[in-house]
C-alpha cells in the first residue's frame, strides 16, 4: 500500500502546504528532504538557514503536543515546562491542541508552529516536509526509552491470537501513526501473511485513546495502540485493566521525538534545548502524568540513528514521504 502526502493529508491541506512559506528549491543537497530545506551536513534534518533574513525570532512561540489523548489534560500537564520555557526564552509561550497529526504537521511546514514533539510515525513526514529538527526523546530515570505497540481485545472477544482476528474489524488511530498504523501493517503482512481488505476489516478511530477505548467498551473486537498510552489511562482509571487483554506485542519504538522549526534563530534553538535539558523534573506537572508511563527525563537523540527502525517500516509498507 503507497501512501504520499496527498492521501495522509487530504488535497486542500497538501494546497495549502504547498503556498506557505515560497516552497522555493534551493540549490544545495536535500537527502529525502523536501527541495525548499538544505542538508549539507548529511544528518537527514534540514539545516538552519545561513541567510539571516530567513530566521524567525517571534515574540511568541507555539508549542504543540502530538495529539494522542484529550488535549485539556495536556496543557495543564506541560504548563510547569512552558512556564520554565518561557523563563528560559524570554518569550511567551502559546500550548496549541491541534487535533490531527496532518493539522500539526502543516502548522510547522507554514510557519505557525515552533516547538512540538511528534509521535513516532510522523516524525519522518514532520522532518522531511515541514523542517522539523527533533533532537530529545522522554525517557525512565534509569535511560529507558520508548513504546510498544500491541494489539489489544476484549475478554470474551473470541480472539485469543493475532490468526483470529481473520474476517474481523482491527482499529487503527490514523494512518501516520506508527504503532497505530504502520507498524502493525508491516508486521501483520510479513509475519502473518495478513492484509488489510483483503483479511480483515480496517478501521480508523482517530487517536489511540479512542482505539483503546473502542476495544474496551467493545465497539471494536481488536485494536494496534501504542502501550504507554494504553498505560497512562489505565493509570488515570480512564479503563480498567482487566477490560482488555494484549494478543501481541512488539519491539521498542522510539517515542514522541521533541524539537523545533528548523528556521528558528540558532541562539534561540539553543536557549530552547537548554530549556529541555535543564528543566527539573520532580515535582512538575510533566513528571506527575508522564510518570505513568514510566517516563521522568528529557535524553539527547538525533534523527537519523534513533528512527532508522521507523524509516524501514516505512518503506516495507511503501510509504512516500512525498511533500506535494
Amino acid at each position: 500500500m503507497k501512501h504520499d502526502l496527498k492521501l495522509l493529508f487530504g488535497a486542500s491541506a497538501v494546497a495549502l502546504m504547498s503556498l506557505a512559506g515560497g516552497a522555493v528549491a534551493q540549490d544545495c543537497p536535500h537527502g529525502d528532504l523536501d527541495d525548499r530545506y538544505c542538508d549539507a551536513d548529511g544528518d537527514m534534518v534540514a539545516d538552519i538557514p545561513t541567510d539571516e533574513s530567513q530566521l524567525l525570532d517571534p515574540d511568541t512561540l507555539i508549542f504543540a503536543y502530538t495529539p494522542v489523548e484529550d488535549p485539556a489534560v495536556y496543557k495543564t500537564a506541560w504548563s510547569d515546562f512552558l512556564d520554565y520555557l518561557a523563563e528560559k526564552t524570554g518569550k511567551e509561550i502559546v500550548f496549541f491542541p491541534v487535533q490531527s497529526n496532518a493539522a500539526q504537521i502543516e502548522a510547522m511546514r507554514s510557519g505557525r508552529l515552533h516547538i512540538s514533539g511528534f509521535n513516532t510515525g510522523s516524525n519522518p513526514l514532520a522532518v522531511n516536509c515541514a523542517g522539523f529538527r527533533p533532537f530529545t526523546i522522554m525517557a525512565s530515570k534509569d535511560g529507558h526509552f520508548g513504546y510498544e505497540m500491541e494489539l489489544i481485545t476484549y475478554p470474551g472477544s473470541g480472539i485469543e491470537k493475532v490468526e483470529d482476528i481473520k474476517g474481523k474489524q482491527l482499529a487503527f488511530s490514523s494512518e501516520t501513526s506508527n504503532s497505530g498504523f504502520k507498524a502493525p501493517s508491516a508486521i501483520l503482512k510479513s509475519d502473518y501473511d495478513m492484509e488489510a481488505g483483503r483479511d480483515f476489516e480496517p478501521v480508523f478511530s482517530g487517536k489511540h485513546d479512542n482505539t483503546v477505548l473502542g476495544v474496551a467498551n467493545k465497539d471494536y473486537p481488536a485494536g494496534a495502540v501504542a502501550n504507554s498510552v494504553m498505560q497512562r489511562m489505565i493509570e488515570r482509571d480512564v479503563i480498567q485493566p482487566e477490560q482488555v487483554k494484549s494478543i501481541y506485542k512488539s519491539q521498542t519504538f522510539p517515542t514522541t521525538g521533541f524539537g523545533v522549526v528548523y528556521n528558528l534563530k540558532p541562539e534561540l534553538q539553543e536557549q530552547i534545548k537548554d530549556a529541555f535539558f535543564t528543566f527539573d523534573w520532580e515535582g512538575s506537572s510533566l513528571q506527575e502524568e508522564f510518570k505513568k508511563s514510566g517516563e521522568e527525563q528529557f535524553i539527547e537523540m538525533n534523527y537519523k540513528d534513533f528512527w532508522d527502525v521507523i524509516r524501514k517500516i516505512d518503506a516495507a509498507n511503501g510509504v512516500s514521504y512525498a511533500c506535494q
